[in-house]
C-alpha cells in the first residue's frame, strides 16, 4: 500500500536534543521532568518529555538553515534552563550520564513509553541514553530514499564527531560511544535496512505492520529513517553533543552532505561515495570504539584511512555546497573537536586529572552552559 509522504520544502532542517536533568548536589540524574514542564506549560511546542523522567527533549521548528537552528535551540534552551533553575536542577548534554544507574530511572507516565517497556523489557529499561536527531526535508518518498542512501556511508563520521558516552554506570567502557551499542539492542534499531527504491521500503513497511513488528513508522529506530508524516529524513545516529556549537557544526555537515546528494540526485556525476553494507557497518563499529581515531574503510577492497583524515577530505569536497546553503561558518566549527578532541576524549582527560566522575559531570554542565570545551 502506498505510504503517504508529506511534501517538505527542499532540505529544510529540524533538530531534537535529548537533555539530562541533574541533581545539583549529587550530580546524579533527577526525575524532575514533570516539574520543569509544569513551569514551562504543558503544551510548549518545543519541549517534550522522554521515556524517563530525568530527561527532556528540546526541539526546533522547521528551519531554513543552520543559523536558524542555532537561534531556535538557544532560545528554547534558555527557557528550559530558567525553568530548571526555578525547580532546582541542573542541565547537561552528552550521550550518556557517567555514573547514573538505569535501574533507578522512573518511566514517564505515557502509554507509548509503557508499551515500549512492556514489549522490550530489560532492553528498553537500559535506554538511559541521550541522542541528537536531525531532520532534513525531502520532496517525496523517492527523494527521501536517495537522501538516505547517499547519507548512509557518512553516518560513522557523524557518530565519531558526536561521540560523548565513554562512561556508563560508573565504568569506562573503552568506547567513544557506548550509547549506540545500547540503543541498537532494540529489535527495530541500529543500522538501516537497505532499499534501492521507495517502493521497496513501502513493501517492507507493510510487512512489518502486518507481522506486528511495528505499529507505525515511529517504531523504526534505525540510525537513519524516513519520517513520512513530517516529510523528512531523520538522522538518529548521533550522541547528544555537549555544546550547542558542536550540535550546529554536525547539523551543518549533514545539511551540506544533503545539498551535495540532492545535486547528484538531479544531475548525477558519480562522485558520491558508495560502500557495501559490511563496510558501513564496520565503520560504525570502529567509530563507536575509537571515535575520530578509527581507521575507516573507504572502498570495497578494504582500504582504510584515519577517520579524522577522511573527514578533512570530505570537508574539502563539501566546501562549495556549504557555501551555497549558507553553512560555511558553521561547518568550520568542526575544527574545534578535530583539533581539541571529541567529548569522549575531553571527559577522559577530566577523569584522569580529577579522578572523579562527579567532576566529569561538572565539566559537562559547564560545557553546555557556556558553550566551551572542558578538559
Amino acid at each position: 500500500m502506498p505510504l503517504p509522504f508529506a511534501h517538505s520544502p527542499d532540505l529544510t532542517l529540524g533538530v531534537e536534543l535529548e537533555l539530562q536533568l541533574l541533581d545539583p548536589q549529587s550530580r546524579d540524574l533527577s526525575p524532575a521532568c514533570g516539574r520543569v514542564l509544569e513551569r514551562l506549560g504543558p503544551d510548549h511546542p518545543n519541549v517534550r518529555p522522554e521515556i524517563f523522567q530525568s530527561m527532556l527533549e528540546v526541539s526546533t521548528g522547521v528551519c531554513r538553515d543552520v543559523s536558524q537552528v542555532r537561534r531556535e535551540l538557544e532560545a528554547t534552551v534558555t527557557l528550559v534552563r530558567r525553568a530548571c533553575e526555578e525547580v532546582g536542577v541542573e542541565l547537561a548534554s552528552s550521550g550518556s550520564h557517567p555514573f547514573a544507574r538505569y535501574s533507578d530511572r522512573i518511566v514517564y507516565p505515557a502509554e507509548r513509553y509503557q508499551g515500549l517497556i512492556d514489549r522490550n523489557r530489560w532492553i528498553a529499561r537500559r535506554l538511559m541514553i541521550f541522542g541528537m536527531h536531525a531532520h532534513i526535508g525531502a520532496r517525496d518518498g523517492p527523494h527521501a530514499m536517495a537522501l538516505i542512501n547517499g547519507l548512509t556511508p557518512y553516518l560513522p563520521h557523524v557518530l565519531a564527531l558526536s561521540a560523548s558516552s565513554p562512561f556508563w554506570q560508573g565504568q569506562d567502557t573503552g568506547l567513544a560511544s557506548s550509547r549506540i551499542t545500547i540503543f541498537e539492542a532494540l529489535p527495530t534499531a541500529g543500522h538501516p535496512c537497505v532499499f534501492d527504491t521507495w517502493q521497496e521500503f513501502e513493501s517492507a513497511f507493510d510487512a512489518m505492520i502486518a507481522s506486528r513488528a511495528i505499529n507505525s513508522v515511529k517504531d523504526i529506530w534505525w540510525d537513519i529513517r524516513p519520517s513520512p508524516g513530517y516529510g523528512t529524513v531523520e538522522v538518529r545516529i548521533a550522541d547528544c553533543p555537549p555544546t550547542l556549537s558542536e550540535t550546529v557544526a554536525i547539523v551543518a555537515l549533514l545539511h551540506s552532505l544533503a545539498a551535495w546528494i540532492d545535486e547528484e540526485y538531479r544531475q548525477p556525476t558519480g562522485r558520491l561515495r558508495t560502500q557495501p553494507y559490511w563496510a558501513v557497518r564496520e565503520n560504525k563499529w570502529r567509530a563507536s570504539r575509537w571515535g575520530l581515531e578509527a581507521e575507516a574503510v573507504v572502498d570495497d577492497r578494504g582500504q582504510t584511512v584515519l577517520l579524522r583524515n577522511d573527514l578533512d577530505s570530505i570537508l574539502t569536497e563539501l566546501a562549495p555546497h556549504a557555501e551555497r546553503i549558507g553553512a560555511r561558518e558553521e561547518l568550520q566549527g568542526l575544527a574545534r573537536p578535530l583539533q581539541q578532541g571529541g567529548s569522549y576524549e575531553r571527559q577522559r582527560r577530566v577523569y584522569a586529572r580529577e579522578g572523579s566522575l562527579v567532576a566529569v559531570v561538572d565539566a559537562l554542565i559547564d560545557e553546555f552552559r557556556h558553550d566551551r570545551f572542558a578538559g
